[in-house]
């Protein structure tokens, strides 16, 4: 059996061709084969076929030996946090994250949440399942229910220095997925009310899937921001392991900016920390870090990439533009709940809106956020592509993609690690035009290679 749901650094497939029951028995088999774990955390999300698959995963668990500690329906950073809190052997999430419905995945660490990428044991799992060369156990393990919610919270609070926050008024758009009963269990710790938008959870998404990096999920949250004339807006995918926000006018802000916000109030507390960041845009986080007297560390993008130079560097904080957000303190795992509650801190005590915030950053580097284009042969476009751009070019690297540097703009493509795209970001230096300009152009030259 060839497995092509194995990804860079997660498991993602079609159900039921790629991924079924089988498959993800056999991972759950191969997964103990290979860590030897002796108690590994299990949790999914809403999709309708998780709670199939997680009965699957914890049959091949425990069928090698593995007592499982079942968290049921929770967010990825859950199953996080309870691998690391409970100092269980590993933990596994089955979920899909933004991906379209008829999908579903696994997220997969080891101790400590410590991931486990295709250059940390994934290409071995995936051969291990793949042959299913499994042998009898010496014990049979056993399934445990185990409720973290409450740690989980605390811990969430104790990233604010003081819970006396004004009463904001925030729009919460959980998009009917996991998000709603975490955000339940928060709402009693913060003097701040809740608008909540899409709240319960339901795995058919009547509401579409619970994806705002879309131009049209967007709507719902800047809509009912504006109706409630609330202070801001915040949005999740899935797993919640993203989050996104809306400034008082309703206005999407890119994840990069918010990178930079976290950032600073990072190296505030903490002057000469090191700060991780992305390839895909770059200049404002490069500049705010270098003012705060921090260091800025270029890492791949991926959850698993990022972590792991998160624990090379031992660096503080880390940001992607696509709204991941990493912690040291949060055994340097992604959260989508700690950085909107670190940013309703800044905003209280800075005593400036959310937009105001942001707004010299924006016009100091205006970007055009993340474009997705289906594109013939990836790797041969980026070859053209700079091929094409590299007279005029002042810096190129090959990190993630490809990024070009041209002085008073730059752009990075890179192929995704989960869907069959291409990304595009392109920024420029205080020049809105200029990104414009760029972006259309780069665009075309996209859809002429498609059309050849």
């Amino acid at each position: 059996m060839e497995l092509t749901c194995f990804k860079a650094y997660d498991i993602r497939g079609r159900i039921p061709d790629e991924l079924d029951e089988e498959v993800v028995y056999r991972i759950g088999r191969a997964y103990a084969q290979f860590l030897q774990p002796r108690r590994v955390v299990v949790g999914y999300d809403v999709r309708l076929t998780s709670p199939l698959l997680s009965q699957a995963l914890c049959l091949g668990l425990t069928e090698a030996g593995v007592d499982v500690y079942d968290i049921g329906q929770c967010g990825t950073e859950e199953v996080y946090f309870a691998t690391f809190h409970e100092k269980m052997d590993g933990g596994i999430m089955v979920t899909a994250s933004h991906n379209p419905m008829n999908y579903n995945g696994l997220k997969l660490v080891r101790e400590e949440a410590r991931p486990i990428s295709a250059d940390t044991g994934l290409v071995e799992i995936r051969k291990l399942a793949e042959a299913a060369e499994f042998g009898d156990p010496d014990r049979f393990g056993t399934v445990h229910p185990l409720d973290v919610r409450e740690p989980y919270v605390k811990h969430l609070l104790s990233y604010l220095d003081t819970l006396d926050l004004p009463e904001f008024k925030v729009v919460v758009n959980s998009g009917n997925g996991c998000a709603g009963p975490t955000l339940d269990a928060i709402e009693p710790h913060l003097p701040c009310k809740m608008i909540k938008v899409f709240h319960e959870p339901d795995g058919r998404f009547p509401n579409g899937i619970p994806n705002p990096m879309l131009l049209e999920n967007r709507a719902a949250t800047s809509k009912a921001v504006l109706e409630h004339g609330a202070d801001v807006g915040i949005a999740w995918d899935g797993d919640f392991d993203r989050c996104f926000l809306f400034d008082e006018q309703g206005q999407f802000i890119e994840g990069y900016y918010i990178v930079g916000l976290l950032a600073a109030a990072f190296l505030d507390k903490e002057p000469g920390a090191k700060i991780i960041h992305d390839p895909r845009l770059v200049w404002n986080t490069q500049e705010i870090v270098k003012a705060g007297g921090g260091i800025a560390v270029q890492s791949k993008s991926g959850h698993a990439f990022i972590k792991e130079r998160m624990r090379t560097e031992d660096a503080i904080y880390g940001g992607e533009m696509s709204a991941h957000h990493y912690f040291r303190d949060f055994s340097y795992c992604d959260s989508g709940m700690i950085p909107w509650l670190l940013v309703l801190e800044l905003m209280a005590k800075s005593k400036k809106p959310l937009s105001q915030m942001v707004q010299e950053c924006i016009a100091a580097y205006p970007a055009s956020g993340e474009i997705n284009r289906e594109v013939n042969n990836a790797p041969a476009a980026l070859k053209a592509l700079e091929q094409e751009y590299a007279p005029a070019a002042r810096e190129i690297e090959h990190l993630d993609g490809l990024s070009m540097d041209f002085g008073s703009w730059r752009f990075n493509l890179r192929s995704s690690n989960t869907e069959p795209v291409v990304r595009l970001n392109v920024e420029s230096r205080a020049d809105q035009e200029l990104m414009e300009e760029k972006t259309r152009e780069l665009l075309d030259w996209l859809e002429r290679w498609q059309n050849k």
